[in-house]
C-alpha cells in the first residue's frame, strides 16, 4: 500500500500543483466542459492560496498527486443562488476548491482519500458545514460530490457569463 497523506501547500510546489491544473484544464476539455478553459486558475492564485495557507496537495509515495483549496468563511459567489437556496445560512462553513488530481495516480480512487483528509481537517478545526460548486457538465466531481453526502442545493454564478453558471452543493456534518 503505498503512503498516502495531505499536507499543506508549500510554495517550492507551486510548478507540480500548476502541472496539474493544467492536465485537468485538458481533461475537462475533452469532457466539453468550458470550466477552467479560461486561464483559470492560473499561477497568480495558486500562489495566493499557498501563501494563505488555504491550498492543500495529496502526497503519494513522497509524490504531489494532487492539489485543492480548502477556505473556511463566506464564499462571494454564493451570495446568490438561484432555482433553490442554502440549507444552512447562519454557521459558518468552508468550501473546497481548485480541487485537481495528476494523471499518473488516476484510477487509484485518491479523490475519495483526498476528500475526507479535507473535511477532516476543516472538521478537526471546529467546521460542520461545507459547500461547493462545479460546472453542469463536471459529471465526475458531481459524482465525488454526492458520494460524500453533499446535497445539491441550486444554480451559483462565477461570473456574468453564461459560462460561469455553477450547480452548487451543500453538506452538514454533526
Amino acid at each position: 500500500m503505498a503512503s498516502i497523506y495531505m499536507r499543506a501547500a508549500q510554495p517550492a510546489d507551486l510548478d507540480r500543483i500548476m502541472a496539474i491544473i493544467t492536465e485537468a484544464q485538458a481533461l475537462l476539455k475533452a469532457d466539453g466542459s468550458t470550466q477552467w478553459q479560461d486561464g483559470y486558475p492560473d499561477r497568480e492564485i495558486m500562489g495566493a492560496d499557498i501563501d494563505q495557507h488555504h491550498c492543500f496537495v495529496l502526497m503519494v509515495d513522497g509524490q504531489i498527486a494532487g492539489t485543492a483549496t480548502l477556505i473556511t468563511g463566506a464564499e462571494p459567489n454564493y451570495a446568490v443562488i438561484e432555482d433553490g437556496h442554502w440549507a444552512d445560512e447562519t454557521h459558518p462553513y468552508a468550501t473546497i476548491h481548485r480541487f485537481a488530481l495528476s494523471a499518473d495516480f488516476r484510477g487509484m480512487h485518491l479523490s475519495q482519500i483526498f476528500f475526507s483528509n479535507l473535511l477532516s481537517h476543516a472538521y478537526n478545526d471546529g467546521v460542520r458545514h461545507f459547500r461547493i460548486d462545479t460546472h453542469e457538465v463536471n459529471l465526475r466531481m458531481q459524482h465525488i460530490i454526492k458520494s460524500f453526502g453533499y446535497d445539491y442545493r441550486g444554480i451559483i454564478y462565477v461570473d456574468d457569463t453564461p459560462t460561469g453558471k455553477r450547480v452548487a452543493f451543500e453538506l452538514a456534518l454533526p
